[in-house]
């Protein structure tokens, strides 16, 4: 039954019908020579008689018994061909039984004497084929077969399906406790070092050492520290310079300070490291200005009395480091150079509460920092050096509680401008296509330049000069990615970078704007005309015709010319509906426009002669 469940439906449907074919009864043809002794036939066990007279039913491995005229002197013998060999030994019983009898004719033979006479007969009859013999069940057989193998098929393709589901669940599970796990060693890294160099030994097993020209050192050291630990219990002190250290890693980390180690109560931290940057020593002095506002609101605060015996040493110097990862086992990100020594003078050689800078680190914040010269302080193994404390942000750019205001910002962001322009050049020269003969780097830096030439004459403020310039950096940036569509393939790319170096969502916004209406002659704002006249400044060059020389080999060679005198016709319709919109530009002009029509007709005339 279990076997006949597992049939598909309409295999059992066919199963049935074809055994529903089949005769389970047996017939068998009664024939006798002489029936004059013979006096009934039954079927064994029963009380059944078989009709002599018609072919009677006999099943099979169903049993038959003879039953002969009984007289007191009459003997019989009997045979029963292809079960009896011989005859039967002469008696005077007259029954005889056969049973389990198999498929096949039979003829009963008797003989009989009494004495006086004798006699003899026989009865022929058929046990009828068993239905699983049959020759319908013959046929059913091969077709049970194949029904029984697709169903084996299908049962090991299932089963196959089912562990291989299985399998492939247990290698999912497997594959992603790998992912978690190589997310939280990444991770790890990534905290232990500098995202940079982090994907380095990733990606290759090891880094680098990277030398930096301008990096600026920060040192921190707690006044005192000696004596602190030995009367404050070892629990509360680690818990206090756990504090404070967490502090200073969420400072460093707000002003893109690379935090480099900890050494008992020593701190120390770096900017302008693993990325390169013109504003780090703003950064780590306005880092350590926080770092020292902190811990006097510490010292000031009632609830925690432990905090009244900590004082740090600032020290801060800037200089040229190298930079890379040491050990085999236990990672350590860590910078070397003269630069690192003078920072850890610089702390040793100030006071407590006090933020103590070298005279190369003055030179670089002198304008938005109130420092107090020293004088020339001796140093141990570098002579006497120009030293400042710093006392705070200039009045002009500070807030009233002594934070950095919105101006100094402002002038900070004009500075990282540069480290944007620098990003973005590099970028272009290494990746632009060699068929850029117009907008090439050179061109780039040309636009970059002029737009500040007429920002200045037009005497922008701080933040229209601040998005004109990010304008003009990324503005043919998109012909490195996209030549069909470059101003969005540069506003795409703008967002990311000007994300990573600290500018925020409005700057982009604005720096959209602009891009996207460059080519608008009706331009709404002071920034947006001062670009779109330094992209237009190349119709007034001397080297005009050089420049058009260059853009037609260009859009040349990126199939955007069909026919050449179509596209002279549209430069020259450029040229005379182009008006400049800053008075600073008109004047920066130096080639009349008919003059250029001029030039341009006869390098037209010249290329078209070549074709």
């Amino acid at each position: 039954m279990s076997f006949l469940k597992m049939l598909p439906e309409k295999a059992l449907l066919v199963i049935l019908m074809l055994f529903s074919m089949v005769e389970y009864s047996f017939s068998a043809i009664v024939q006798a020579d002489s029936v004059t002794m013979l006096k009934g036939v039954l079927i064994y066990g029963t009380d059944t008689r078989i009709d002599t007279c018609k072919a009677p039913e006999i099943r099979y491995h169903q049993g038959i018994v003879f039953e002969m005229d009984k007289k007191p002197e009459r003997r019989y013998r009997y045979r029963l061909d292809r079960v009896d060999k011989e005859w039967s030994r002469w008696t005077s019983n007259n029954t005889k039984e056969y049973t389990n009898l198999s498929q096949g004719r039979y003829t009963f033979s008797f003989e009989s004497v009494d004495g006086v006479s004798e006699g003899k007969g026989s009865f022929t009859f058929r046990v009828d084929t068993p239905w699983y013999s049959s020759r319908i069940a013959l046929i059913i057989y091969p077709f049970i077969l194949i029904v029984i193998a697709i169903i084996l098929r299908l049962r090991t393709t299932r089963l196959f399906k089912l562990r291989q589901s299985h399998l492939e669940e247990l290698i999912k599970e497997r594959t992603e406790e790998l992912r978690r796990e190589k997310e939280k060693s990444d991770s790890l890294l990534a905290n232990m070092l500098p995202k940079g160099t982090a994907e380095e030994i990733i990606s290759k097993g090891k880094a680098a050492k990277t030398k930096y020209n301008f990096v600026t050192v920060l040192f921190s050291d707690i006044q005192g520290f000696t004596r602190i630990a030995e009367e404050m219990n070892p629990e509360l002190l680690i818990d206090e310079l756990d504090k404070f250290f967490f502090h200073f890693d969420s400072v460093a980390e707000k002003y893109r300070i690379e935090k480099i180690k900890t050494i008992g109560d020593a701190y120390m931290c770096a900017g302008g490291i693993p990325e390169r940057n013109r504003t780090n020593p703003l950064e780590v002095v306005l880092a350590a200005l926080e770092m020292q506002r902190y811990m006097i609101d510490m010292k000031e605060n009632p609830q925690n009395s432990a905090a009244r015996f900590w004082d740090i040493r600032i020290g801060i110097h800037t200089g040229t480091v190298i930079a890379g990862v040491v050990g085999h086992k236990k990672l350590t990100y860590d910078i070397w150079g003269d630069t690192v020594n003078t920072a850890s003078r610089m702390e040793s050689s100030g006071e407590a509460g006090k933020v103590n800078i070298s005279g190369t680190t003055h030179e670089f914040v002198k304008e938005y920092f109130e420092c107090e010269y020293r004088g020339r302080m001796p140093v141990k193994y570098k002579g006497d050096l120009d030293m400042y404390f710093v006392s705070g942000i200039k009045p002009e750019l500070c807030n009233t509680d002594g934070t950095p205001n919105k101006r100094f910002f402002s002038k900070m962001m004009i500075i990282r401008v540069l480290d944007v322009e620098e990003h973005v050049l590099d970028d272009y020269s290494r990746n632009a296509s060699p068929d850029l003969f117009f907008h090439n780097p050179d061109y780039i830096k040309n636009i970059c330049l002029q737009a500040e030439l007429i920002a200045k004459a037009e005497s922008l403020d701080d933040d229209d000069y601040i998005n004109l310039r990010l304008a003009s950096i990324f503005l043919f940036y998109g012909y490195v990615f996209d030549y069909s569509n470059p101003l969005e393939a540069s506003i795409k790319r703008a967002e990311e970078i000007l994300k990573f170096y600290g500018f925020d969502a409005n700057n982009y916004n604005t720096v959209r704007e602009i891009i996207s209406n460059v080519f608008n002659p009706g331009q709404e704002t002071r920034a947006g005309a001062v670009l779109h006249d330094a992209a237009y400044d190349f119709l007034g060059r001397v080297d005009f015709v050089p420049m058009i020389t260059k853009l037609y080999k260009e859009e040349m060679a990126y199939g955007r010319i069909k026919k050449t005198d179509e596209w002279f016709e549209n430069i020259k319709h450029i040229l005379y509906r182009h008006n400049l919109i800053t008075e600073s530009a008109r004047l920066l002009q130096a080639v009349p426009r008919n003059e250029q029509a001029i030039a341009l007709e006869k390098l037209s005339a010249e290329i078209q002669s070549q074709l």
